[in-house]
């Protein structure tokens, strides 16, 4: 019989990563997993951010970065204003960096819902593959007489049902986040 397991871990896999994808989108809130996407060159090597320095929200409109070696402070504040799609603009007392988080417009938070769309259609895809391969192995082993004709359409429809599920959860996912961005 032809295992669809190694297919429902890879459709779960798929799924956390959509999750750790959007965690990365601001919502109008101070969030540390905001800055995931920053990467910081320390003794010549790039490291990402959570690795040279701790962040926390102290209000729901700061963020607060506190390096491990104060002398990367100049290096991790230039990384933060690099990255132009956050839009942060940080400022340092020597000590620590702080990150004030300007309250979205009406304007930006559709454009957050758009590239948060753009992610679900990303996600989608993924599953589309994941499905495919499933799909092109079991037609293998139909081929190769490891699997009846019966055999096969029980896996078609236990592969449709987990990447209904799939798709399912990722428009849950999707609608939570679209209401926590649209909130004012």
């Amino acid at each position: 019989m032809f295992d669809t397991k190694p297919y429902e871990e890879k459709f779960k896999q798929s799924i956390a990563h959509f999750e750790e994808e959007l965690k990365k989108v601001r919502t109008g809130r101070a969030h540390p997993g905001q800055l995931n996407g920053i990467n910081v060159e320390v003794y010549g090597v790039l490291l990402p951010l959570n690795q040279v320095a701790n962040i926390t929200a102290p209000e729901a409109q700061l963020l607060q970065i506190t390096p491990f070696d104060p002398n990367n402070i100049a290096t991790i504040s230039t990384a933060i204003r690099a990255d132009q799609s956050l839009g942060f603009n940080p400022s340092d007392d020597g000590h620590t960096i702080r990150v004030p988080v300007p309250a979205l417009t009406e304007e930006r938070r559709k454009l957050l819902v758009k590239q948060t769309s753009e992610k679900v259609e990303e996600s989608r895809i993924v599953l589309r593959n994941i499905r495919q391969e499933a799909l092109k192995d079991a037609k293998h082993k139909k081929e190769t007489k490891e699997l009846s004709e019966n055999d096969m359409k029980l896996v078609e429809k236990d592969i449709d049902s987990n990447m209904a599920s799939a798709n399912a959860k990722i428009d849950e996912i999707f609608a939570l986040k679209e209401r926590d961005i649209l909130k004012i």
